[in-house]
């Protein structure tokens, strides 16, 4: 079974900085792409920021600059470092991991973590 575990959430005035870390089970290597993404309420789920294996990282438009991924193969964790954050960043973020194999792609996710920025 594959388990994602997030944590680093909390509250944090803007302007201030979170780090958030995904635990994943197995090899993180094993999946072709982990990233984060957040839902707030009444809002859909959307990209935040995703590693490939390769290494190639991809960022939604409104954390661009702001946010950073990272993953580390040895611990089997991947890392989002957010500055410079902003109430409009007050969601829950989902660890998220995808594998491909044999041309077919498993999705997997974390319980999530809530972040509050305050104004």
């Amino acid at each position: 079974q594959v388990q994602l575990v997030e944590s680093g959430g909390g509250l944090v005035q803007a302007g201030g900085s979170l780090n958030l870390s995904c635990a994943a089970s197995g090899n993180i290597a094993s999946y072709n792409t982990m990233g984060w993404y957040r839902q707030a309420p009444g809002k859909q789920r959307e990209l935040v920021a995703t590693i490939s294996s390769a290494g190639r990282t991809n960022y939604g438009d409104s954390v661009k600059g702001r946010f950073t991924i990272s993953s580390d193969n040895a611990q089997n964790t991947v890392a989002l470092q957010m500055n410079s954050l902003k109430p409009e960043d007050t969601a829950v973020y989902y660890c998220h991991a995808f594998r491909l194999v044999s041309g077919f792609g498993s999705n997997y996710w974390g319980q999530g973590t809530q972040v509050t920025v305050s104004s």
